[in-house]
């Protein structure tokens, strides 16, 4: 144990005894007083931060920045989620199987994140970047209503977390969300990434069972569905990539965001669709979405 706690003991700055000035020793201590500052300034033991000049190059070097295939650390991900506009709102379909790699590491994972009722985020990436920083904008959104005595705009609330994660680009964030609301300007849907990508549209997808998904979305989607119909739209295009992708999967947590505010309407399991179908619901079809129901005749 005293062996073990001897690694953690000091820095190599305290073990050469090497002075240097404060600033400089920060600029090249990756997370310096980020997060492990209070480990370095604390009295013994504490853990010793990689000395690297450049966190960017650090990660392209160790991990897949699509560029090495020969990389140590391959990071896998896998989800699907989607959003699309039309006349009667948003809706927000996601899975909720989480992977690390082929092994399923939780299958009732909750990945829309409830920012206010007006306002809900999607998860895709590492489930520990979104949860935080999603939550963390909600924080912000609630500031903003205070400040200003009105609720903030889907544009504005998507901006600040593109803005956020820009600052974190290069640093190891995986992120790819969608912000969906209702404002002034009616319903709105944005897609964000932790590249601080920004982009407005009325159908997006993100994970990697969204290929199964847009398949199904490019061909029942139009702007004049009904509630019901639109419904059975997200419900069908999950179904499709947790049937068809590995890393997809579970369970199905369906969301209806209205001018009143967001709705849960269910959560419905892949596996019992397959077969059955989500039950006696409107706009449902009768049987099972899997192709023994679907072409059977009787």
């Amino acid at each position: 144990m005293n062996a073990i706690a001897s690694r953690f003991r000091a820095s190599p700055y305290h073990e050469q005894g090497v002075e240097q000035d404060q600033n400089a020793q920060d600029s090249v201590l990756w997370g310096s007083q980020g997060g492990f500052g209070n480990l370095r300034a604390g009295a013994p033991p504490e853990f010793v931060v990689p000395n690297v000049p450049s966190p960017t190059a650090f990660l392209q070097l160790h991990t897949d920045d699509h560029a090495d295939p020969n990389c140590r650390i391959k990071i896998a991900h896998g989800t699907t989620t989607l959003a699309f506009r039309f006349r009667g709102g948003i809706i927000v379909a996601v899975d909720s199987r989480a992977t690390a790699g082929s092994y399923i590491a939780s299958g009732t994972v909750k990945k829309v994140i409830e920012i206010n009722k007006f306002l809900l985020g999607t998860m895709a990436g590492g489930a520990a970047d979104c949860q935080y920083w999603e939550t963390y904008l909600g924080i912000q959104c609630r500031l903003h209503e205070l400040r200003n005595r009105e609720r903030i705009s889907v544009a504005a609330a998507s901006k600040y977390l593109s803005n956020l994660v820009y600052s974190y680009k290069g640093m190891g964030l995986s992120m790819g969300t969608m912000i969906c609301g209702w404002d002034k300007t009616g319903p709105a849907l944005f897609y964000v990434d932790s590249d601080g990508t920004r982009l407005k549209g009325d159908v997006f997808s993100v994970g990697s069972g969204s290929t199964f998904a847009y398949g199904v979305l490019d061909q029942g989607y139009h702007w004049e569905l009904s509630d019901e119909d639109a419904q059975e739209l997200g419900r069908r295009s999950i179904y499709a990539a947790g049937h068809r992708d590995a890393f997809s999967g579970n369970t199905i947590n369906l969301y209806h965001v209205r001018e009143t505010g967001w709705e849960f309407i269910g959560n419905y399991d892949v596996t019992k669709m397959h077969y059955d179908g989500p039950g006696n619901i409107p706009g449902a079809p009768v049987g099972g979405y899997g192709y023994d129901a679907r072409v059977s005749t009787v």
